[in-house]
């Protein structure tokens, strides 16, 4: 298990099970010095302007490209995975270009009638000087360059904080940023744990956060308190919605992948699912050959395709749910296993009948591969179940076009993927499809989507201006 001293950490490789990587810890200490040199280097920045700040973006992206194997590498050391972090390290560059693309419109600043005769109105946007972004441990690059791209090139400074049991990785982006001054004077990566995090929150300007509710909760009141902005994306207990009428052999295959890939480790991953009673055997005859089909990326990490469990507390929460929804009734119909390999622990997809809402793994977030299927008898008793949670991050619909639009407006999720899983998070980040929003307790404040989410990394002013001699005929007379 990962530990920290005040000024150590000691990484495990969930692979081995080892501890074998030890760096040095930030300071709390250190932070005013760092974050006063954040605030001094950031007017110059804005100053550069979008393609001034893009130039040195593309650098950057270069110099990271250029160690393409070795952050691979430091991704899979720290993750245990080899697929998602190839998807990771090839992020950077897409992110940079899009939003250096779309942020001219978005930050449009050009005059506009008012309405109000003679008055024109113009946009000001003024970037947040300081940025906070706090990272979590499942997919530790992405999921902090796509906080910090946007406000990067929206002109603020950022300081990124990593999670303390993904710290490998962050030799490597250090190496990039080191080749690039101009980036390095107001990008900062610092390693440490939660009371780093905390510190970080108590100086920034804004923040955003990617991690559990219990800790979103705590980071949120603590911005609130200050007076900050606070973006989170906390977690999840999807639900997929399988409709009379779907293709179940698309189905099973979609949802095969969206519960299991990252080893069910992300807050998008399927976590649920409601099937018609008619059509209940069939589909989890299906779904469970599949998924039977799924093997450990062990010894191998380029086969198989499962890797393992990167934190090795979310293993005892996985064998409490599982163990949960046997004693109460549950049937495991492939699966439910953990295993060792190599010292490392890896979960086995499980595919679980005779499930509903009493038991754990129907309620809370597991964060592992696990697909429990639920009878329906209508199509209402469908959209209630799939309602009844605090969470609302996003969801799966599988059936005819017009009725699963129909269902998926009717679902408390942010992103709804049609007759497929898992689509929302393959656009986290990108400005080129519609904003989505977290429901209830899955997250708070604007869209990671949508070409106007960069403005969540600025403040925004009414420019008002009267070019009228005479006076205007709400003055008093005087």
């Amino acid at each position: 298990m990962n530990e920290m001293t005040s000024s150590v950490i000691r990484a495990r490789n969930p692979r081995t099970g080892q501890v074998d990587y030890t760096c040095p810890a930030f300071p709390a200490s250190g932070l005013d010095a760092l974050i006063a040199g954040l605030r001094a280097a950031q007017p110059g920045w804005v100053t550069a302007g979008i393609d001034g700040r893009a130039t040195v973006l593309r650098a950057f992206c270069t110099a990271l490209a250029a160690r393409r194997e070795d952050l691979l590498d430091a991704l899979l050391a720290d993750t245990g995975r080899l697929h998602e972090s190839r998807i990771e390290a090839d992020a950077a560059g897409v992110w940079v270009d899009c939003w250096v693309e779309v942020a001219p419109r978005s930050l449009d600043t050009l005059p506009r009638d008012t309405g109000l005769a003679g008055i024109t109105g113009t946009a000001g946007f003024r970037p947040y000087p300081v940025v906070g972004v706090i990272g979590p441990w499942n997919f530790p690059l992405a999921l902090g360059l796509m906080d910090a791209i946007p406000a990067l090139v929206a002109g603020c400074a950022v300081i990124l904080k990593p999670s303390e049991v993904t710290p490998r990785f962050v030799d490597v982006l250090q190496a990039a940023l080191d080749e690039v001054p101009a980036l390095a004077a107001i990008f900062r990566v610092v390693r440490g744990d939660g009371a780093l995090g905390a510190a970080i929150v108590d100086q920034v300007d804004m923040v955003c956060f990617t991690g559990s509710t219990r800790t979103g909760r705590l980071v949120a009141r603590r911005a609130a308190e200050r007076f900050i902005p606070c973006f989170t994306e906390l977690g999840g207990k999807d639900p997929a919605l399988v409709l009379e009428g779907a293709d179940i052999d698309r189905a099973t295959s979609a949802l095969a992948t969206g519960a299991t890939l990252g080893a069910g480790q992300q807050c998008y991953s399927i976590e649920r699912i409601y099937v018609p009673r008619s059509l209940h055997d069939g589909f989890v005859a299906q779904l469970a050959a599949k998924v039977a089909r799924l093997r450990p990326n062990w010894p191998d990490p380029a086969q198989g395709h499962i890797g393992p469990i990167t934190f090795l507390p979310q293993a005892e929460i996985l064998r409490r749910h599982l163990d949960d929804a046997i004693e109460r009734g549950a049937r495991i119909v492939t699966g439910g296993a953990i295993e060792t390999h190599g010292g490392g622990l890896w979960c086995q997809p499980t595919v679980l009948t005779d499930v509903d809402h009493s038991m754990l793994i129907m309620r809370e977030e597991s964060f592992g591969p696990f697909l429990p299927v639920m009878a329906y008898d209508s199509l209402d008793e469908a959209v209630a179940l799939a309602n009844d949670s605090h969470y609302g991050l996003s969801a799966a619909v599988f059936g005819p076009e017009e009725a699963a639009q129909a269902v998926a407006r009717r679902l408390d999720a942010g992103g709804v993927s049609i007759n497929d899983a898992g689509l929302a998070p393959l656009f986290i980040g990108s400005p080129l499809v519609p904003e989505k929003t977290a429901f209830n307790h899955s997250g708070l404040g604007g869209s990671r989507t949508g070409a106007d989410s960069i403005r969540r990394f600025v403040r925004k002013q009414a420019i008002l201006s009267n070019p009228a001699t005479g006076p205007s005929p709400w003055w008093f007379s005087l």
